[in-house]
């Protein structure tokens, strides 16, 4: 039996299971580049979780290389450098419950004045005030595949009217094509849609100018699905609010004016960094490695 070498960012011995029959696993965190005798013989490369380009280019020094599996929902940054005859991918179903949870956060936090609340506290400052509940709000999620669905089954108990959109419609779910007739009348509208040619800046100053005013916009896809400057615009009219976990550039420079942009809030792209990841991480990465092994079709596979 010839033995397949794959390039993990976990140890062996961190796995939740033995490696297949046949299977040998080098450790690469990272760090260090590892050896080019560990390069020449990777035919399974695991990315590092939010890694830099390093860890995407290294590919190229991969003469055996034959899968890619990312520990991202989103391929945006590899989709161009995956080899030809190398299949890719994604880590759909990892991130949808730690993504889910902040999006719900990030939510009541603006919607509650928890986030102004959290600014108070420096200054000692009591600001009893009125603040929106989520309750009898409508809430548009646009892009309805793993993240979005999660996202409304855990809104779903706060008593919301749930409007799911998805870039095509199927029964139960609005298509794109619907969106200009509905966001008027959406209170939240949550993005969770993949980043692709087609929907980078799908979020532009004629969509934000569609929005209810005073609505809240949440973003827990990628920041170039939305037109900073014209969010940035929208911010400064008052017109809307917003809850950023992704921004464009990222991160985001210091001086960049989104920061002061009155009515939002922003997290450093937190959404899948949680305690939940490794271990449904590690499940994928060995169930797919048993997979390969075995010459059966893989998950999630993106090409």
């Amino acid at each position: 039996m010839s033995t397949l070498t794959a390039l993990l960012p976990w140890r062996a011995d961190e796995l939740p299971g033995p490696l297949p029959l046949g299977v040998v696993a080098e450790y690469f965190a990272g760090f260090e580049q590892p050896a080019a005798a560990v390069l020449a013989a990777v035919e399974f490369y695991v990315l590092p979780y939010m890694g830099p380009s390093d860890h995407v280019a290294l590919m190229k020094q991969m003469p055996r290389l034959r899968v890619v599996q990312t520990l991202t929902a989103g391929v945006d940054n590899v989709l161009g450098h995956v080899p030809p005859g190398v299949v890719l991918c994604n880590a759909a179903g990892v991130h949808d419950a730690s993504t889910a949870e902040l999006a719900v956060g990030l939510i009541l936090a603006k919607l509650r004045g928890i986030d102004s609340a959290a600014r108070d506290l420096a200054t000692a400052t009591w600001d009893h005030g009125n603040h929106q509940s989520l309750a009898d709000s409508t809430v548009m999620i646009i892009g309805f595949g793993h993240v979005g669905q999660a996202i409304g089954a855990r809104l779903a108990p706060f008593e919301v009217e749930l409007v799911p959109v998805a870039l095509h419609a199927r029964p139960g779910v609005h298509g794109v094509e619907d969106i200009p007739a509905l966001l008027p009348n959406a209170d939240v509208v949550v993005l969770a849609l993949p980043l692709t040619q087609g929907t980078e800046r799908f979020v532009d100053a004629q969509f934000l100018a569609l929005m209810k005013a005073g609505a809240l916009l949440v973003n827990v896809a990628r920041g170039r699905v939305v037109d900073t400057d014209a969010l940035v615009a929208g911010l400064r009219s008052e017109r809307i609010q917003a809850a950023l976990d992704v921004t464009d550039p990222e991160p985001l420079p210091p001086d960049h004016p989104l920061w002061t942009a009155p009515g939002v809030l922003i997290t450093a792209h937190l959404g899948g960094a949680t305690t939940a990841f490794p271990p449904r991480g590690k499940r994928l990465v060995l169930e797919q490695l048993e997979r390969y092994a075995a010459g059966q079709l893989l998950a999630n596979l993106i090409s």
